[in-house]
């Protein structure tokens, strides 16, 4: 199958009946299906820096979660929570004749990707820098650096978000909060996420749901992988000792050197991480 991005359609069930959503994707590789979720106001490309190394092993579906990247806003009458994203997923996952596959996730899409878990919709879970394991204080943190982000997004000149990208300090600039080393990151991808940040259409109304979330599923008999980035600076890693608390069995795995959404900073230690965990 080719990896260009796809739309699958599908119906949910809500109270005032069902109603059509649709989710954008990018399909490629053989093998187990390994589906990737992205964090909050992030989209699929997210995942480019590991997508090919995972797709010469698994049938890979990385995924614009309703609401961002390209995927349309949900139904009026679905909430941006966690049990109605899973829901989304699970009709996606019908949709494209997923049964139960591994997921990754990366922040919002790591705690989605535990979801999934608790409501056995997976086989494995990998799970990067996930939400839902903060303090009270450290959640107000995490929110104000993403708010600060989106405002920065929103209110930059493409003509000047262009410049910024072009050189190492001005992707610093930009990208600094959520990469430790954003000068590795490639200038149109910049741009795009930048973009991505500005458009994304359920990034309120997620942010809002999440102020009441901590997630406090054991998920036994799981296979489940927390892994931190060293230098995140928006969920801080002590976050994941208390993820390893709350999930006993789940295996913690530092990430040296890599911040909040590592897949870029250091691509062959984040894909050997979900690959040993589907494995």
């Amino acid at each position: 199958m080719g990896d260009t991005l796809q739309t699958a359609t599908f119906s949910l069930d809500t109270p005032s009946g069902p109603h059509p959503a649709e989710v954008v994707y990018r399909r490629a590789g053989e093998g187990d299906p390994l589906v990737l979720l992205h964090g909050i106001g992030h989209h699929l490309q997210a995942w480019d820096p590991v997508f090919d190394i995972l797709a010469a092993e698994h049938d890979v579906v990385a995924v614009d979660l309703p609401g961002f990247g390209r995927s349309p806003a949900l139904p009026a009458a679905v909430p941006y929570d966690l049990p109605s994203t899973a829901a989304v997923l699970r009709a996606f996952f019908e949709a494209l004749g997923l049964e139960r596959p591994h997921v990754a996730g990366n922040s919002l899409g790591g705690l989605i990707a535990l979801q999934l878990g608790h409501e056995k919709l997976v086989r494995t879970v990998t799970a990067l820098s996930p939400a839902g394991f903060w303090t009270e204080s450290e959640r107000r943190y995490a929110f104000t650096v993403l708010r600060g982000l989106r405002n920065g997004a929103r209110r930059l000149p493409p003509e000047r978000l262009a410049r910024l990208a072009a050189t190492s300090a001005g992707r610093a600039a930009l990208a600094s909060l959520v990469y430790a080393r954003p000068g590795r990151r490639p200038v149109d991808a910049v741009v795009a996420e930048a973009g991505a940040l500005r458009d994304a259409v359920g990034f309120e109304a997620t942010l809002a749901a999440g102020r009441s979330v901590l997630f406090a599923h054991e998920l036994p008999d799981l296979p489940v992988t927390i892994a931190w980035g060293t230098r995140d600076r928006v969920l801080v890693r002590r976050q994941g000792v208390r993820a390893a608390q709350v999930i006993p069995g789940a295996r913690l795995v530092r990430l040296p050197g890599c911040g909040h959404v590592p897949m870029n900073d250091d691509p062959a230690l984040v894909a050997r991480v979900v690959l040993d965990t589907a494995r």
